[in-house]
Formats: structure tokens, C-alpha cells, sequence
């Protein structure tokens, strides 16, 4: 009977042992980053994107390989999209944060004239947009973001501008 007993015990053990120690597998996700605009008054919005970066919950800050460049905000209409990061994979987890760092070629074209766009705040930390979004392993993403070029652009009194970007994740969904 101690027999019976010691072995069920044992068995019992090796249960907890087995199904307690086993890790989970945590996979990897893929995202893709795009970006888009509505139409506007102004002949040119140009926007210079240096690097997206996204807050993952296990590794911090990712600085995602970003198609650096500048960008035309108002020929992303109509289903033209910018891609700022291709299929990059990224472990699977839940993403808190994505920031758009800008560089400083930013302009505005209004009556066939270029002026200048300041960007102060958006240089130095980046534009920081709240995710809270899980992304499921072995899953592929697209995350869209709507640049707001009609709420972006400031006119001064003094006939300058300044860029106060307005951007809202308009859809982050599995592909």
C-alpha cells in the first residue's frame, strides 16, 4: 500500500515538475509601419522622418530600420501611403509606445513659395503616440498612422509657420 501511495506521490511530483518548469514560448510578431494624410490648402507639406522607434514591454525603447527621408504629406491620399518601416520582426508582446523623431528639412509651400516649418519639440524627444496595443506571435501587423496636416500647420501673424504635428494611429490590425 506505501508502494501505491509513494508512487502516485512521486508521479504527482513529476506532473507539477514537468508542467510547472516548462516555459512559455513567447514567438515573434511582425509590424510595418505606413503613414497617410488628408488634403489640404497648402501646395506642399514636406515632413523629414528620421527614425520611428516603439516601446516594447520586454525590451524598452526599439529603434524599428526606418525609410528615412522626407515626405510630401499631402500625396499621402486616397490609399498612397508612405512606408516608414518595412516587415520588421519584434518579439510578440504588447507595445505601449511609438515615437516619430523628426529631422529639421521641414516646409511648407503656399502660393509657389517654400517657407520653413519649426519643429522644436519633435526633434529633440520625438512625436510620442500611445499604442497599447498586444501584437500575437507568428501575427503580421500594419500600424497606420494619420498625419493631420489641417490641425499640423500654424500660421504666424508675421507670415511664418510652425509644424505642431497632430497624429492619431488610425488603424493597427493583423494583415
Amino acid at each position: 500500500m506505501k508502494t501505491i501511495i509513494a508512487t502516485k506521490i512521486s508521479f504527482f511530483i513529476m506532473l507539477l515538475l514537468f508542467f510547472g518548469c516548462e516555459k512559455k514560448k513567447e514567438g515573434t510578431a511582425e509590424l510595418t509601419v505606413k503613414m497617410i494624410d488628408a488634403p489640404d490648402d497648402y501646395q506642399e507639406v514636406n515632413v523629414e522622418v528620421l527614425q520611428v522607434k516603439i516601446n516594447h514591454e520586454n525590451g524598452g525603447w526599439i529603434d524599428l530600420p526606418t525609410q528615412a527621408g522626407v515626405y510630401n504629406l499631402l500625396t499621402l491620399q486616397n490609399d498612397v501611403f508612405a512606408t516608414l518601416v518595412d516587415p520588421y520582426t519584434l518579439p510578440s508582446g504588447r507595445i505601449n509606445q511609438l515615437r516619430l523623431i523628426l529631422g529639421d528639412q521641414n516646409t511648407l509651400m503656399v502660393d509657389s513659395v517654400v517657407h520653413p516649418l519649426n519643429t522644436p519639440s519633435a526633434q529633440m524627444s520625438g512625436l510620442k503616440i500611445n499604442i497599447n496595443q498586444r501584437l500575437s506571435a507568428n501575427q503580421q501587423y500594419e500600424l497606420v498612422l494619420d498625419f493631420e496636416v489641417e490641425s499640423s500647420v500654424v500660421e504666424h501673424g508675421n507670415g511664418t509657420y510652425s509644424l505642431k504635428p497632430v497624429l492619431k494611429v488610425d488603424t493597427i490590425h493583423p494583415i
